[in-house]
C-alpha cells in the first residue's frame, strides 16, 4: 500500500483529496503546509506528495524546491487552483511530476497519482519489454501496463548512465508516460479528448472496446531510444491517422493549467528541451540534454 502525503492549508480540501486517495486503498498523511510536510516526510516513509501551490509557511514552489532536495526519489504532485498558475507552472520546472487541477480532482486525482505511482515504482519486471526490443526500438502493442514498464525500465536506463540526477529522471518519466498516453489513447485507439472532458467511464471504456477489434487492435506503438554525447533523444510513432499539429494552441502558456485539455503536450514542452511532431502527427521527437 503506498503512503501519500496531502499538503493544503484549506481543511476542506485536505479532507477531499485525501477522502479520494484512502477510497482507492492508499494511505493518506497530512500536512497544512510545506514547511509542515518537510517535517513529516523525515518522520514518515512517503511515496508520493500531493500538494496544494499556495500557502503559508512554504509554498508549493518553495516546497517542491526543498522537497527534490531532501526526497528526490519522491514524485511531487501539485493541485492547481485558477490564480495559481505561473507558481505551478515554476513548481513543474522545479521538480514536480505532475499536476491535477483543484476542480477536477473528483474526476482525475485517483487516475493521475495510480500513474505516476506506477511510473515511479522501482519494482518492475523487464522480462516483457525485453521480448519486444528490436534492435533499440521496442514495438509495443495497446497495453497501458506494458508503457508504463517501459517507462519505468527506460528510466532506470538513464540513471543508470549516469548522466540524469533524479529530477531529470523524475521529468523524463512524466514526459515520456504522457506521449506514450497520447500515443494510445488519441494516436491508435483514436479516442478523442472531448469525450474524457464529458465523461471519463465514456472515455476509458471506447478505449478498452476499440484495442479488442480492428484496425485499432492491430496498430503498434514504435519507440527508439538513443543516447547522444550531451542529450537523449526519443521517437515515438502510433499508427494511427494523427492530428492537426499547427491547430494546437500554445500549450506552454500558464493558463493551460486550468485546461481540461493539452495537459500532455504541457508537460512534455514544460519537461524537455524539444519536442517535436511530424506533419501528419502521429510521430513526436523527444530531447532532454544532459546537466
Amino acid at each position: 500500500m503506498a503512503n501519500i502525503l496531502v499538503v493544503d492549508d484549506s481543511a476542506a480540501d485536505r479532507e477531499l483529496a485525501g477522502t479520494l486517495l484512502e477510497r482507492a486503498s492508499w494511505s493518506v498523511l497530512y500536512a497544512e503546509h510545506g514547511r509542515d510536510a518537510l517535517v513529516r516526510m523525515r518522520a514518515h516513509a512517503v511515496d508520493l506528495v500531493l500538494t496544494d501551490v499556495v500557502m503559508p509557511e512554504l509554498d508549493g514552489l518553495a516546497f517542491v524546491e526543498h522537497a527534490k532536495e531532501e526526497h528526490p526519489l519522491v514524485p511531487v504532485v501539485l493541485m492547481t487552483a485558477r490564480g495559481s498558475e505561473e507558481v505551478a507552472a515554476r513548481a513543474l520546472e522545479a521538480g514536480a511530476a505532475s499536476y491535477v487541477p483543484k476542480k477536477l480532482l473528483v474526476r482525475d486525482l485517483v487516475e493521475v497519482v495510480q500513474r505516476i505511482l506506477d511510473v515511479f515504482r522501482e519494482r518492475k519486471s523487464d522480462t516483457r519489454l525485453l521480448g519486444c526490443l528490436r534492435a533499440a526500438t521496442f514495438i509495443l502493442e495497446n497495453d497501458l501496463d506494458l508503457l508504463s514498464s517501459l517507462v519505468g525500465y527506460l528510466t532506470r536506463v538513464l540513471r543508470d548512465s549516469g548522466r540524469f540526477d533524479e529530477s531529470g529522471c523524475h521529468r523524463l518519466s512524466t514526459a515520456l508516460d504522457e506521449a506514450l498516453t497520447n500515443a494510445y489513447y488519441h494516436g491508435n485507439l483514436e479516442v478523442r479528448s472531448e469525450i474524457r472532458e464529458h465523461d471519463p467511464r465514456a472515455y476509458r471504456a471506447l478505449a478498452k472496446e476499440r484495442r479488442l477489434v480492428g484496425p485499432y487492435r492491430d496498430r503498434r506503438i514504435h519507440v527508439s531510444m538513443s543516447l547522444e554525447s550531451d542529450a537523449v533523444r526519443f521517437v515515438i510513432r502510433d499508427e494511427g491517422r494523427g492530428f492537426d499539429v499547427a491547430g494546437v494552441q500554445d500549450p506552454t502558456r500558464p493558463e493551460q493549467l486550468e485546461r481540461p485539455t493539452g495537459r500532455g503536450i504541457f508537460l512534455m514542452k514544460t519537461f524537455l528541451d524539444e519536442v517535436r511532431y511530424n506533419a501528419t502527427g502521429n510521430q513526436v521527437t523527444l530531447l532532454k540534454r544532459c546537466g
